[in-house]
């Protein structure tokens, strides 16, 4: 594991403490914002740190974004696509109750995304029509502003928010808006468990660096 990573997983369990017991530790904005700026693009949060992102897609073309690695089921291209999704899903209409980028802003259309949904249970067939189809400019715009918006939503929210359970009557609009499919269930009785603060953690930073850490192989793959 390289320094950043190293560095970036400690951090992710100050964070977890501070987000148990945030009345003790006020400082868990920063460290919520510091982790969430990381897995995000460097020009996302405008703070100039080093990103996870882009040492992923620095330098890297459009059509290697699209390539799902022979014995792999995802693209780059996929991933990023899964991670805006699934923030904008959490981060809107669970955490701040309010409607998703994707439709407020009409990025779907922006995007030509053959897809609304978060991408959970999607097969390689899907998955390569999304890759194919997708505008990565739109994309890639798409997942900056979801991650600008997150960290309003985080700075709005007080210490006595982060206790408390998801909103049932949220998690049903997220299902009647099709944000997560039939096919994927065990998603949605994930989120239904969190706190707030549990969202904060994953999937806002957490699942972020997962996934950032399976498209860095794939860039690795791609590369060979």
């Amino acid at each position: 594991m390289d320094i950043h990573r190293a560095a970036w997983n400690k951090q992710q369990q100050v964070l977890k403490s501070s987000l148990e017991n945030p009345e003790d530790h006020p400082e868990w904005l920063r460290l919520f914002l510091n982790q969430h700026a990381q897995v995000h693009a460097g020009e996302m949060s405008g703070a100039g740190s080093w990103s996870f992102e882009d040492e992923i897609l620095i330098g890297l073309d459009e059509p290697s974004m699209r390539i799902i690695p022979e014995g792999d089921e995802h693209s780059i291209a996929w991933i990023l696509f899964h991670l805006a999704r699934i923030e904008d899903v959490t981060m809107n209409m669970l955490v701040a109750g309010s409607e998703q980028l994707l439709k407020r802003e009409d990025w779907l259309v922006k995007m030509k995304a053959p897809a609304v949904d978060t991408g959970n249970a999607m097969n390689v067939e899907r998955v390569a029509l999304l890759s194919g189809a997708i505008d990565i400019i739109a994309l890639r715009a798409y997942r900056m502003a979801v991650g600008r918006n997150t960290e309003g939503i985080a700075r709005k929210l007080t210490a006595s928010e982060l206790g408390k359970q998801v909103d049932p009557a949220r998690l049903e609009k997220v299902k009647s808006e099709g944000a997560v499919v039939t096919e994927a269930p065990e998603v949605l009785e994930y989120w239904e468990k969190k706190t707030i603060a549990g969202l904060l953690l994953m999937p806002a930073t957490r699942h972020c660096i997962l996934h950032l850490n399976e498209a860095l192989r794939i860039r690795y793959c791609l590369s060979r």
